[in-house]
């Protein structure tokens, strides 16, 4: 009776967190992060154990047939979920189907060749080399593609460890006492449906967690990005100077301001969609020429910061020299006109600074520069020092 209350509450949950999967995917615009496929693992999930309470003792019949092909279905569709979570598109319905028929046709062999303990030895075994293979797959990706949600994802493995443990205890349980062993009054089923019921109530949070973190995530970085060019915006630079300026280690560092020549000049004559594909060359150039660790910046319309970090002067003309040199060598890609577009930059170079708090004298530094630049005639390196400017 215990154990029947207890799939009876687990049945609950999982269907009502199918509803709030479902719902959560309908509010995500497009980008559903695998909620609906989640919503399906639940549905089939809780199919599965209210065919077991309807079907009773265990036995075979058709119901025990639908129920293990529901069970065993559950965790795939977790898996599927868990792969459009992470940005791994792939088919939900074609798989589930195969799965669905071929596992119904080999319950239906093992029932005829080793009688009626079979297909529950089968499913018991298929279940526990299914969570071995999802505990494994957690673990992998916590150390891979999913380093920052480390944590979680060993909290994944560990739970679903447990199942896979217990899906082989019950697996010898079966080939050693047969039907038997599945009686729900028994303490061991017992313990494995309050563990499922566990599971139930802590694992749909968890998702939503996971969904709540990756959307802030994506937040932050929308905050702290410019959408066209996806490079840092001004909030974005100072969070970043300033993770570099609270480390010991941190050296001075040099601020570059680039200014696209003539760039009113490129969008009357070409449009702003060309504007925008010149903008979008010159991040691209940006980021080629720029050492790793340095931080690049769109300031806004035609203007760019890099901001070399330790590093000294010669380091930091050498590679202004290189951006300017790169840029008036490159043709902008993407348009589809007779003659190719390019363009050139000026690019002013400031001081060594040390401090955030340093930031905006050196940028009126590089931005005093820029503009003898750009009174000499454009597409050169001009750097300011203590006493003045010189290029």
């Amino acid at each position: 009776m215990v154990t029947t209350i207890i799939i009876g509450m687990l049945c609950v949950h999982l269907l009502c967190f199918s509803v709030m999967f479902q719902l959560i995917s309908t509010r995500l615009n497009g980008r559903k992060l695998g909620m609906n496929v989640f919503a399906v693992g639940n549905l089939l999930l809780g199919l599965g154990y209210i065919l077991q309470l309807v079907d009773g003792p265990a036995g075979w019949g058709l119901m025990s047939v639908v129920n293990h092909t529901l069970t065993i279905c559950s965790p795939v569709a977790y898996v599927l979920g868990a792969m459009r979570f992470f940005e791994r598109p792939t088919s939900v319905w074609r798989p589930l189907l195969a799965l669905a028929v071929t596992y119904t046709v080999l319950q239906l062999l093992v029932k005829w060749t080793l009688g009626p303990e079979a297909p529950y030895a089968l499913l018991a075994g298929s279940c526990a080399a299914l969570f071995l293979a999802m505990t494994v797959a957690a673990m992998y990706a916590g150390h891979t593609f999913a380093r920052d949600l480390r944590a979680e994802m060993m909290v994944f493995a560990v739970l679903i460890a447990g199942l896979c443990g217990l899906n082989a205890a019950k697996l010898m349980m079966i080939l050693d006492g047969g039907l038997a062993a599945l009686d729900v009054n028994t303490g061991f089923q017992k313990v494995f449906y309050i563990y499922m019921s566990f599971l139930g109530t802590v694992l749909p949070p968890c998702v939503v967690w996971l969904v709540l973190r990756r959307l802030t995530d994506e937040l932050r970085t929308l905050a702290a990005h410019d959408p066209l060019t996806r490079l840092l915006n001004r909030r974005g630079l100072m969070d970043a100077l300033g993770t570099h300026f609270c480390s010991r280690t941190a050296g001075p560092a040099y601020l570059l301001i680039v200014d696209i020549d003539h760039f009113k000049r490129i969008n009357d004559t070409h449009g702003h969609k060309v504007g925008d594909l010149v903008l979008c060359h010159v991040a691209d150039v940006l980021r080629v020429t720029a050492r790793q660790g340095d931080l690049i910046c769109r300031l806004g319309g035609e203007e760019f910061l890099i901001v070399c970090l330790d590093t000294d002067r010669a380091g930091a003309m050498q590679l202004a020299e290189r951006t300017r040199t790169a840029i008036e060598h490159s043709d902008v890609p993407g348009v589809s006109l007779s003659q190719p577009i390019r363009c050139t930059a000026t690019i002013g170079v400031s001081d060594a600074f040390t401090s955030t708090q340093a930031f905006d004298a050196s940028m009126q530094q590089a931005d005093t520069a820029l503009y003898r630049g750009k009174t000499a005639g454009r597409n050169r390196v001009e750097w300011v020092h203590a006493h003045g400017v010189s290029s």
